[in-house]
């Protein structure tokens, strides 16, 4: 498994990336192995507002379908449009070309809640 170490992550299986006051939202190599092969990817629109910890998507699997969770609070600015034709991304690069999301945080003191990398692989082992 790969997490990233520059990352930050939840107990929701999602990771973030922060560039100024933005953040790039996605599931990490961990959820996507556990869901096994997407097939559908589904995210809220651009101007939409996220709150920390509740659904702001899903993710379909050919096992399940399973809620994406908001790590951090904020306004949507962006979205990958890459993912409704190659939901694929998700499993073959989940930090790169599978990013969700990136949105404008509303509380930066939020960040201090995530996981380093360290700790979110010493979570996962225990799971």
């Amino acid at each position: 498994m790969n997490y990233p170490k520059e990352l930050r992550y939840s107990e929701e299986h999602e990771w973030v990336k922060v560039n100024g006051n933005k953040a790039y939202i996605g599931i990490t190599d961990f959820a996507q192995d556990e869901l096994g092969d997407i097939v559908f990817v589904e995210l809220p629109e651009v101007g939409d507002e996220i709150e920390l910890d509740e659904p702001f998507g899903s993710v379909e699997s050919v096992k399940t379908v399973s809620e994406l969770y908001a790590p951090l609070s904020g306004k949507v600015v962006e979205i990958n449009e890459d993912l409704e034709d190659n939901p694929e991304f998700v499993n073959e690069s989940p930090y790169d070309k599978a990013w969700m999301v990136v949105i404008e945080l509303s509380d930066e003191g939020e960040l201090d809640k995530l996981m380093t990398a360290e700790d979110y692989e010493k979570m996962v082992s225990d799971e």
